[in-house]
């Protein structure tokens, strides 16, 4: 358990995180027929109109559960395109969520932790949902962000949304029967995952979000079973440039998760970065407000200018 000064401190990031008012976007797009399959484009603030802008694609976090949509990230997305770069910020479908009891957690590791009802995340339709709105995606960068750069393309996550990134990089090293696999590796210049959910058995082992990988793959029965279409720790190599950003101080995903990615990718052959910030917890990653959303904007730099 962390101690009072530690709890403190995490529940202030979190606050500092959220108290920022949503930021529309510039235009949205359909890449499906459900009211979740959507993306938001967000211009870029500082670049010449004649130059083309490289795109970052954000994939947000919330344990993969419905109560966190994509607003709750979208002045990381402004951050994003005030410095310079096209951002698409994609929503996907999550899992649904019964009323919360009086005295229930109501954070993002709240969740029962039993698998009896997938809370966190939907199988398969999450995951038909980030491979969906990726394949789409170059369309509709064309006519809704024509400012945008798509031979340039980060892809960043935070959190949940950090294992979606990691994930959707991988698709080219799926079992060869998983629906969403693809014949070659995305064009992209790299992911920038930001406390992600990499490995799966790590973060059952520390209970992450309350068991949020577990409900993800449909329950205990199936975990296992459905491990090798969905944890990234297990898809690896990719091929493609990979850092993870991981505060040290992070209470909701510990560094060990990350760790445990870069051990595997190491094992695989592959050398995937991990910039770890001192004194930094979970939320200051996609605050406007925090150093350590600075870190992160220049870690996307470097792989996308």
């Amino acid at each position: 358990m962390p101690d009072d000064a530690a709890a403190a401190r995490a529940a202030a990031e979190e606050e500092s995180a959220f108290s920022h008012p949503p930021v529309d976007p510039d235009i949205s797009s359909a890449y499906g027929d459900h009211p979740d399959q959507v993306i938001d484009f967000y211009a870029p603030r500082s670049t010449a109109p004649d130059t083309p802008a490289p795109l970052v694609v954000v994939l947000h976090g919330g344990a993969w559960r419905a109560r966190y949509d994509r607003t709750h990230i979208t002045p990381f997305a402004d951050y994003l395109a005030r410095r310079g770069f096209a951002v698409a910020n994609v929503e996907y479908r999550r899992g649904g969520e019964p009323p919360l009891l009086p005295g229930q957690n109501t954070g993002a590791d709240a969740g029962t932790g039993d698998g009896a009802t997938p809370l966190a995340g939907r199988w398969p339709e999450t995951f038909d949902d980030v491979a969906a709105a990726l394949d789409a995606l170059p369309d509709l960068v064309r006519t809704a962000l024509p400012e945008a750069d798509p031979r340039r393309t980060v892809l960043t996550g935070h959190s949940a949304g950090g294992h979606l990134a990691l994930w959707a990089a991988a698709r080219h090293v799926l079992p060869a029967d998983a629906p969403w696999r693809t014949a070659g590796p995305a064009l992209l210049r790299g992911v920038v995952a930001l406390a992600p959910i990499a490995d799966f058995e790590v973060a059952e082992k520390l209970d992450v979000c309350g068991n949020a990988s577990l409900q993800l793959l449909g329950g205990r029965d199936v975990f296992a079973e459905r491990r090798p279409y969905a944890d990234p720790a297990l898809l690896l190599p990719t091929g493609i440039a990979t850092t993870l950003v991981q505060g040290r101080a992070d209470l909701v995903v510990p560094q060990a998760v990350a760790e445990s990615y870069a051990d595997a990718a190491a094992k695989a052959g592959e050398v995937a970065g991990l910039t770890l910030l001192e004194d930094v917890g979970h939320f200051p990653l996609i605050d406007p407000a925090a150093d350590a959303c600075a870190v992160v904007a220049e870690e996307i730099a470097q792989l996308a200018w």
